[in-house]
């Protein structure tokens, strides 16, 4: 079967870190460009940050940049998010994804590995 599983979540007082990790299973993420979306209560979602198929190139939100990183390792089939300084604003719940970009630059998921995984929660307290 072919999917993602994110975990990593958690809750943490605002300036805190956590990682999270995003395991693929059934097929090789090495191909792909890799991603992080959130998701907010009542609101959409959005793009975080992507990651080149090679690690050679990462890309992030304005709002992230300087905070969170992202890498990956091929061989593992695993993509990581760390996040440092968080803020009540980075609540949310955080998928990743394969993912391709519009020539504007807007990044959007793409499905190779099924559907939107099961996410994992972020909670951040002021």
């Amino acid at each position: 079967q072919v999917h993602l599983v994110e975990s990593g979540g958690g809750l943490v007082q605002a300036g805190g870190s956590l990682r999270l990790s995003c395991v693929a299973s059934g097929r090789s993420i090495s191909t792909y460009t890799m991603g992080w979306f959130r998701q907010a209560p009542g609101k959409e979602r959005e793009f975080v940050a992507a990651i080149s198929w090679n690690g050679a190139r990462s890309y992030y939100a304005d709002s992230v940049k300087g905070r969170f990183t992202i890498s990956r390792d091929n061989a593992k089939d695993t993509v990581l998010l760390q996040m440092n300084s968080l803020k009540p604003e980075d609540a949310a719940v955080y998928y990743c994804s394969a993912v391709d970009k519009t020539p504007e630059s807007n990044w959007y998921a793409i499905h190779p590995f099924g559907s939107w995984g099961q996410g994992t929660q972020v909670t951040v307290s002021s």
